[in-house]
């Protein structure tokens, strides 16, 4: 993306504020503020004083993790900043007479976005729309910003929100779905006075996160709509982010340094378990009809090798730059680490669970399950050769579907 000078010193300054701010100035800054550069300056901050991290939920008792979850760990307490939360506001916010917004649409990001990455891939006038078959979210669309007050979301853990590599590394506290949610839940409510959430919604990580939003406040989220996700740790998943962990640990830079690896120069750091990690989770990424159609020349960008030569894992090599370590770490032990399933039945929000029928990720058969559990739940799916990753544009391919649930919601 070619950036103006403007739009290079917006960024930079704004980082810099950030960063003062939230007393995590590095030398070197370990991973950018936000996915998509040049969008950084539309992103804005919020910190949570005094939230707790990684402690336990108990559904049902709002009260009881109203500021995390119970036995869990502040940043403060371990001498840093508040938590810091980060999101991208599109729309004009409409208020009750007590000042409350009550048109809020919010858009929970995937594995490894952040409310930049989905505000490119839906948002009209950005060039990821393509990937998506057309901008979903601006005025007049299928979520119209001239209606509707989208708040596209970071997550705790990665990009603008707090993360591991903000300066703790592994002392970070090992934090949860719930932790994430909860987090911009106070965003909302504190900081921008929403007081009720018309969707909620968002894919594979978001679509997780969408039915733990229903889950976690059933008066605030009125209807919510996940694209690929599921109310558990499936074991397929699970498996792939435990070699996605192992492959990442066997580095010898993380292992003779323990993960404390940050005072190496970047290009001693463990980079190749990063791309091993990818290289995993890319061979089961598509559908394997579609893998085994395109040739060794095509696939093998995709391949680890650790002496590659030519274009041999050439694909591999923007995560290992734009992503660290530690914070895919903690990120999959939190996928590894959920189980929802009996709260599905008390989801009071109208849903829609749209997902994807050859998805080798999550399974069709436990988004039927899950659509049976959830009262009025509907299910929609559509069969892709770029299996989980047809996600991006499953709204458009099942446009009658979503349009129809979006008008008896009330957002078209």
């Amino acid at each position: 993306m070619i950036h103006t000078l403007k739009v290079k010193t917006i960024a930079v300054f704004t980082a810099l504020a950030i960063l003062i701010l939230t007393g995590a100035v590095h030398a070197e800054r370990i991973t950018r503020m936000s996915g998509v550069e040049a969008l950084d300056p539309l992103k804005k901050y919020y910190a949570v004083p005094n939230f707790k991290i990684g402690g336990t939920y108990e559904f049902g008792n709002e009260a009881a993790y109203e500021f995390g979850g119970q036995g869990g760990v502040t940043l403060e307490s371990l001498g840093r900043e508040p938590l810091r939360t980060a999101y991208i506001a599109a729309g004009t916010p409409k208020r009750d007479a007590a000042g409350k917004i009550v048109n809020a649409v919010i858009i929970s990001p995937y594995y490894t976005g952040d409310a930049t990455y989905m505000y490119f891939f839906w948002h009209e006038g950005q060039k990821g729309v393509v990937h998506a078959n057309g901008a979903l979210i601006g005025p007049g669309k299928m979520i119209d910003t001239d209606k509707w007050y989208v708040i596209f979301l970071d997550s705790l853990g990665m990009w603008g929100a707090s993360k591991p590599s903000d300066g703790l590394g592994m002392k970070f506290p090992r934090y949860s779905l719930y932790d994430q949610v909860q987090a911009n839940y106070r965003l909302l409510v504190d900081e921008l006075k929403v007081g009720k959430v018309k969707l909620a919604t968002g894919l594979s990580m978001g679509a997780i996160q969408s039915y733990i939003w229903a889950a976690l406040h059933p008066d605030f989220v009125e209807a919510i709509m996940p694209l690929g996700g599921c109310a558990a740790t499936e074991p397929v998943c699970h498996w792939l982010f435990q070699l996605m962990t192992a492959a990442m640990k066997s580095d010898p830079a993380w292992r003779d340094t323990g993960g404390d690896y940050y005072s190496l120069p970047r290009d001693r750091r463990p980079a190749k378990g990063m791309m091993f990690g990818w290289s995993v989770l890319g061979q089961s990424a598509f559908d394997f009809k579609y893998r085994n159609s395109q040739s060794w020349d095509e696939v093998r960008k995709e391949v680890f090798y650790w002496e590659p030569q030519g274009d041999e894992g050439v694909k591999l090599r923007p995560e290992a730059v734009d992503l660290d370590v530690n914070d895919v770490l903690f990120r999959n032990e939190a996928l590894c680490s959920f189980d929802f399933t009996d709260r599905l039945a008390f989801i009071k929000a109208r849903t829609l669970i749209v997902h994807i029928k050859n998805d080798q990720w999550l399974s069709y058969a436990n988004a039927e399950k899950a659509a049976r559990r959830i009262p009025g739940a509907t299910l929609v799916a559509f069969e892709d050769p770029l299996s989980h990753f047809a996600l991006l544009k499953s709204p458009n391919v099942l446009k009658d579907d979503v349009e129809r649930f979006l008008r008896e919601i009330g957002v078209q």
